[in-house]
């Protein structure tokens, strides 16, 4: 006996697609169950302007399957030298959707981002102005600071400051992976909002270390205790319209991952609504995956749902994807540590 449960096309809120062989690999992973997605600018070199932002969707575009309807949302790379009047025509015209702060040296290919906030007080009052969202990667980068505990530092060393001085700036906190942040959305009202991971639903830390690292399951911001899991879990299904989906799927070439100084990023497109599917029905919210997934982040960005929808059903287990291969070498898809039931239906 199989279940089904049908929900509107779900949206991708954080993704990499990164460019080339690997956006031609990776893309129809993402194509085959989203409708869109926010595709992150931190590519080499960063897509910094409009212009840039205009040349990278239209590879996206021309790497799509045929028949494809999905349909990639550009993002702006922050730097101390971005342009307002950019950014402003750049939203205007509907090249860019939102802006994305990299505090510099946080993560993959973040060394051009933002080292001091008061350079770029003019990009997001401007932002503020035109209602544009600011994607936040939101850790600090001091490295007197615990790896660990650079999330919560980052809210209140970086974020309340920020909120004080431009108080009406639409922000979304990606890929949150702590209780305190979780907090710290619930417990502001207005104009914030987060996304949460698959893989940050499904590992702790001892997923990378215990008993042997693993490279595959290394991410930043790094996975964190088992309370801080939990935490994220209740928050995912409870409903809440300020928490939806960013898979923050990042591709990276096992020669890349598997080295002494490996990459950062877990590539989970291919199997996240089959992994969502298993946490929200074993925490018996099944009923609020279509808010997660398909109706929470369009309502922060001010866009309709997808009108089609996917439909997921539960049967006997299948075997997990094997690794991606691309013109360059194999990307390893996420591995969760338990069967999967649920699938897609094709």
């Amino acid at each position: 006996m199989s279940e089904r449960l049908t929900i509107r096309r779900p949206d991708d809120w954080h993704l990499h697609l990164r460019d080339g062989a690997v956006l031609r690999a990776v893309l129809p992973d993402t194509a085959a169950h989203f409708g869109r997605a926010i595709v992150m600018p931190n590519l080499v070199p960063p897509v910094v302007t409009a212009a840039d932002a205009t040349a990278y969707r239209e590879r996206i575009v021309a790497a799509l399957p045929e028949g494809a309807r999905f349909e990639p949302l550009m993002t702006l790379y922050l730097t101390e030298e971005t342009d307002p009047a950019d950014v402003a025509r750049a939203h205007a015209q509907g090249i860019a959707t939102a802006v994305k702060l990299y505090p510099a040296g946080a993560t993959t290919n973040s060394a051009s981002g933002v080292r001091n906030m008061d350079k770029v007080r003019p990009v997001l009052e401007t932002m503020s102005e035109i209602g544009m969202p600011l994607c936040v990667h939101g850790e600090v980068t001091n490295p007197d600071v615990d790896i660990f505990d650079r999330e919560a530092v980052f809210i209140d060393k970086v974020l309340r400051p920020l909120r004080r001085h431009v108080p009406d700036l639409r922000i979304v906190m990606e890929h949150v992976t702590t209780a305190e942040a979780v907090d710290y959305v619930r417990d502001t009202p207005r104009k914030l909002a987060a996304t949460i991971t698959t893989h940050h639903l499904i590992i702790n830390r001892n997923a990378i270390l215990a008993g042997g690292i693993r490279p595959h399951y290394y991410c930043l911001p790094v996975a964190k205790r088992e309370r801080h899991r939990v935490a994220l879990v209740e928050a995912a299904v409870s409903g809440d319209p300020r928490f939806f989906l960013g898979t923050d799927s990042a591709p990276h070439l096992d020669p890349a991952k598997l080295q002494p100084c490996g990459c950062a990023g877990i590539y989970s497109a291919p199997v996240t609504m089959a992994c969502l599917a298993e946490v929200f029905d074993v925490a018996g919210r099944l009923d609020e995956l279509e808010s997660f997934a398909s109706l929470n982040g369009p309502r922060f960005y001010r866009l309709p749902p997808n009108d089609d929808t996917i439909t997921l059903v539960k049967g006997d287990a299948r075997p997990l994807p094997g690794p991606v291969e691309t013109d360059e070498g194999p990307i390893t898809v996420f591995d969760p540590g338990f069967p999967l039931h649920w699938h897609v239906e094709a």
